[in-house]
Order: structure tokens, then C-alpha cells, then sequence
């Protein structure tokens, strides 16, 4: 699902103009990777948890080449689903 899709159905079912409804979308990502970059957890309950973590530096290849190379070290965004979440989706 695109972010116009998601726009469109939140429009729908929060009975919002798709103006309205891309605000809301707009400024929940801006509130999650806000609260991220300042090392906060998000966490909705049912949903899910959006955390951030730190990935280690470590050895790859090129693939065009086959030499080895090393890939710097780096923070990465997570999401934990909640139970219901799982449980809804069937996992």
C-alpha cells in the first residue's frame, strides 16, 4: 500500500477530507521519527513497537567484484508487532 492509498482509506474510515487525512499521516511519521531520533520508543499498544538499535560494523562483499569490504556501523529503526497485531494477521 502506497502512502496515497493509505491517505485515501484512513480519509474513509475517520470520515476526514484526504487534506485532512494526509495531515494526520504526515504528522504521525514526523511525531515517530521525532521521538526515534531522540532515542524514545514508540509504542502503541496492540499495534506494535517502532525502536531504534545500533548494528555493528561488519564484513561484506562487493558483488560486482567479490572483494571484501567493510560496512560501517550504523543505527537502525525496528518494529516489534504487538499480540494482537499478530494474532490479527494470523502469526
Amino acid at each position: 500500500m502506497s502512502k496515497a492509498e493509505l491517505v485515501e482509506k484512513i480519509a474513509e474510515q475517520a470520515n476526514l477530507t484526504k487534506v485532512d487525512a494526509e495531515r494526520a499521516v504526515n504528522a504521525f511519521i514526523n511525531v515517530v521519527t521525532g521521538s526515534l531520533k531522540q532515542g524514545d520508543d514508540v509504542t502503541l499498544v496492540g499495534f506494535g513497537t517502532f525502536t531504534t538499535g545500533d548494528r555493528a560494523e561488519r564484513q561484506g562483499r562487493n558483488p560486482q567484484t567479490g572483494a571484501a569490504i567493510t560496512i560501517s556501523a550504523k543505527k537502525v529503526v525496528k518494529f516489534k508487532p504487538g499480540k494482537a497485531l499478530k494474532e490479527e494477521v494470523g502469526g
